[in-house]
């Protein structure tokens, strides 16, 4: 238990570190992705074994696989990016937290505070349009924290 509260509690001072580089410098740096990576793989191995960090990191790798497709077909689509390079390797690491079954409520956790945001910058004055970017990978990080929080205090069925 003591180590599970660290290692959150590592979990949101890198959140917040990531968080404020996407906003400032528009990207999220390998090494952060690493760091996340890292301790969701330390958390499995210490909770469930070698057997458990494996499992994990499958599902983290199929996760990181399937939103790089994504980001490829929109590109192909669209002609333009519409998921940066560093949230699809965040979405991998947090899979390593979450795993496959997690990932719906993170990715509606994200695109509700993420639109949210829209709106108040809207609201704000700024113009929004069909271009405007804004950095995803605070929002990520936010599902991530809520998605860990709602299943360590909701009951699961």
């Amino acid at each position: 238990m003591v180590v599970d509260i660290g290692l959150f509690a590592l979990l949101c001072l890198l959140s917040w570190v990531l968080a404020w580089i996407d906003i400032r410098h528009g990207i999220i740096p390998d090494w952060l992705n690493a760091t996340v990576a890292v301790l969701g793989l330390s958390k499995a191995v210490i909770a469930g074994g070698s057997l458990a960090g494996l499992e994990v990191a499958c599902e983290g790798a199929a996760i990181g696989v399937t939103f790089w497709l994504l980001r490829r077909l929109y590109f192909v689509l669209r002609k333009i990016q519409g998921l940066g390079l560093g949230d699809v390797k965040f979405l991998a690491a947090a899979g390593l937290w979450i795993g496959i079954a997690g990932l719906p409520m993170l990715l509606l956790v994200a695109a509700l505070t993420a639109l949210a945001a829209a709106g108040f910058m809207q609201v704000a004055g700024q113009q929004m349009t069909r271009r405007t970017s804004i950095s995803f990978g605070p929002f990520l990080a936010i599902g991530l924290l809520l998605t860990l929080a709602f299943r360590q205090y909701l009951p699961q069925s």
